[in-house]
């Protein structure tokens, strides 16, 4: 059984399953997040959406370049956890099935190109509570 963050499915709504693969990124006493400002301000584990016929460790490559700029190496699984949102960017209501992977950041290449996204380098100690959902606040607190 996968592990629940957040608030539980409302009884009634349909829910469309999106898998993502996320990624903690540690580097001495810091980790790196993404910003995202939009639809509302909030430090998330880079990482998104698995597109169709994609593996989850290309799209963890993908979506960390995307959303920070950085390449990654040695990803290697932590867990996974199921939360239920709304996406607006989407107009659904998801059960987000999120795996969590450690990687080493290796180089940054450019600034992030999924739009309103940021990089944020956060020192650890700082970094879990900042970050916007439970699961991953979770895994970075385990980590």
């Amino acid at each position: 059984m996968i592990r629940r963050f957040g608030s539980p499915p409302e009884s009634g709504r349909v829910y469309t399953l999106r898998h993502g693969a996320y990624a903690i990124l540690p580097l001495g006493d810091q980790v790196l997040l993404t910003h995202q400002s939009q639809p509302y301000p909030e430090f998330q584990l880079p990482g998104g959406g698995i597109e169709p016929g994609e593996s989850p460790l290309h799209a963890l490559h993908r979506e960390v370049i995307e959303e920070t700029g950085w390449t990654i190496a040695a990803p290697r699984r932590l867990g996974a956890f199921r939360r239920f949102t709304f996406m607006p960017d989407y107009d659904i209501w998801a059960e987000k099935l999120c795996t969590i992977y450690v990687a080493r950041p290796i180089r940054r290449l450019h600034d992030p190109t999924e739009p309103g996204h940021s990089a944020i380098w956060m020192p650890f100690a700082l970094a879990v509570d900042a970050l916007g959902n439970p699961g991953d606040q979770h895994f970075l607190a385990q980590f």
